[in-house]
């Protein structure tokens, strides 16, 4: 039987990042309120004495009143219909560890754009395994977006993708704001894929940025990343999909291009010359695209597909390859 989301469902958030902030703040816009799942006690503080993450987006300003702020992950997801994972993927094992609530009769949403990196699955491939839960209860949000810019209320276009379009639907009223635009697909697979590789792929324009190369080049290495995307895509699992769609090629084209992108980040310290330990440390919040290299650099192994790309900034950020000789040979083979 069908599973079908209710447009009543109340919406908890598990996460209190930059990412995890700016999904409480769209949800709020509804009038609901949000349960909010945070771990760090320094935050919850701020959350209940000034409404307000006084780490992360430290100007967007809660309703309290509408907040349901807690520690205990139990609490949140048993009050909750609608669970909307917003934590790095590197640490949403260690996040969900305390959880002995079912989510059987949870709707799971995954606002995370990593993978999971001991098993090289996705976040919604691992909650099917390890929760049980059916694909049909299994929800992704993605951009192009960037917390930064949803904090100030810049327009935004979210898509979001449930097996049944009919839930995609009802589960976009939860992301509506007047900032927010929404957008609908099935493409589970793609879409997560998507949000893995083009994190490899900010890396490499900023490793790029960092070494000197120019607009020019950068247009170039962008292109040759869509079409490798577009390769691991239909050798993995063809379906039916538009790959020049915004929550394809737009999350691409931002997180390789914006001041925002802490993957682009990542990759232009490691082309000054940091070394990807001193980068991992200078950056307060974590460039998935670091995990997802060794990520897709595996699961590669049994297909065999060309991904020059991915390859180089796995042999730079794994294999202490030197950036700037690895990117030279790198430009021999795009076109």
């Amino acid at each position: 039987m069908k599973y079908e989301l209710e447009s009543h469902s109340r919406v908890a958030v598990i996460g209190a990042g930059s990412w995890a902030t700016a999904i409480v703040k769209i949800i709020q816009e509804s009038g609901e309120p949000v349960g909010w799942y945070v771990r760090e006690p320094e935050i919850r503080e701020g959350l209940a004495t000034e409404g307000r993450n006084p780490i992360y987006l430290q100007d967007v300003h809660f309703d309290r009143e509408r907040l349901q702020v807690s520690g205990d992950i139990n609490e949140v997801v048993a009050a909750a219909d609608i669970i909307v994972l917003a934590v790095p993927s590197a640490f949403l094992k260690v996040t969900m560890e305390p959880l002995t609530v079912s989510l059987h009769d949870k709707f799971i949403v995954s606002a995370i754009k990593g993978i999971i990196t001991d098993e090289y699955i996705t976040v919604a491939e691992y909650i099917n395994r390890a929760y049980s839960v059916p694909f049909d209860r299994i929800g992704i949000v993605s951009g192009p977006s960037h917390a930064e810019e949803v904090a100030l209320e810049r327009l935004t276009y979210l898509t979001v993708v449930c097996k049944a379009i009919e839930n995609a639907e009802r589960l976009a009223q939860k992301f509506r704001a007047s900032y927010i635009r929404t957008i609908y697909s099935t493409d589970i697979y793609g879409t997560e894929y998507a949000t893995v590789l083009k994190n490899i792929y900010a890396v490499a324009v900023g490793i790029c940025h960092g070494l000197g190369y120019g607009d020019n080049f950068m247009a170039v290495l962008i292109c040759n990343s869509a079409m490798e995307m577009e390769r691991f895509m239909n050798e993995t699992y063809p379906a039916d999909r538009n790959l020049s769609a915004s929550v394809y090629l737009g999350d691409l084209l931002v997180t390789c291009y914006s001041q925002f992108s802490r993957n682009r980040t990542f990759g232009m310290m490691i082309g000054k010359g940091y070394s990807v330990k001193n980068t991992m440390i200078e950056m307060t919040m974590v460039a998935e695209g670091y995990y997802s290299a060794a990520c897709i650099q595996q699961i590669n192994k049994k297909f065999g597909i060309r991904m020059p790309i991915a390859e180089a900034v796995y042999q730079i950020l794994y294999k202490n390859a030197s950036a700037q000789a690895t990117i030279k040979s790198l430009t021999k083979e795009l076109i």
